[in-house]
């Protein structure tokens, strides 16, 4: 047992090298491998998300069953989870029936779900969110006034007032050059922040990556 962080490390050692050195270099013989090798870890993550799922899942039964307090929302995930599943794996994704003589009135369970239930929750989550955000710059703009935060405040006013009612039709000239500014920042200074923020993650990730091949960093014990 002592034995095996050290051969925990060879291996993720051994397997990112070879990875990495064949996302480069072609080698005759070897054009699969690290095809296999990524598929291998794609499974991996699957297993991984799978067990997450019945962590989750014990979780909150055990709550229930312990009756703690607010066990009712532990009982809502638990349903949905479960009904889901079984939704899933009884009739499939793609799964469709028919309730009337028109043959647009069909219902897919699975689209359903997620169009009736799922989409709703996230648009509840996105509202919350833009008043949190129009407060934040408030509390901002009360507790230190520079730069960054008056143009954080215009922003979050203009994304806002970009996707309401009155720049859609509220004014007619104003709603055009509300909408328009809206779309600008939307597509520039938000990509370009998002794009940097996923260089960043990125760079992060070849750096954990080549300290873990090195053997630097050991997550997996040792």
């Amino acid at each position: 047992m002592r034995r095996l962080p050290l051969l925990s490390t060879v291996v993720a050692a051994l397997s990112g090298g070879l990875a990495l050195y064949l996302l480069f270099f072609q080698i005759p013989g070897l054009a699969g491998l690290r095809s296999y090798l990524l598929q291998s870890a794609a499974s991996l993550a699957a297993l991984a998300l799978i067990v997450g799922i019945i962590h989750l899942l014990t979780v909150h039964l055990d709550k229930l069953i312990a009756g703690e307090e607010r066990a009712v929302y532990s009982g809502v995930l638990v349903f949905a989870l479960l009904l889901t599943f079984l939704l899933a794996f009884a009739f499939g994704p793609n799964f469709s029936y028919s309730y009337g003589s028109d043959a647009t009135d069909r219902i897919e369970p699975a689209n359903w779900l997620f169009q009736y239930v799922q989409t709703p929750i996230e648009i509840s989550l996105m509202a919350l969110l833009s008043i949190s955000l129009l407060y934040a710059a408030g509390r901002l703009l009360r507790r230190r006034v520079n730069t960054f935060s008056v143009v954080f405040l215009i922003s979050v006013v203009i994304a806002l007032l970009g996707s309401s009612l009155v720049a859609t039709g509220g004014f007619a000239g104003l709603s055009d050059a509300v909408a328009t500014v809206s779309q600008w920042v939307a597509r520039v200074p938000a990509v370009a922040g998002a794009r940097g923020i996923i260089l960043g993650v990125a760079l992060g990730t070849i750096a954990t990556g080549l300290r873990i091949i090195m053997g630097s960093d050991r997550p997996y014990g040792g």
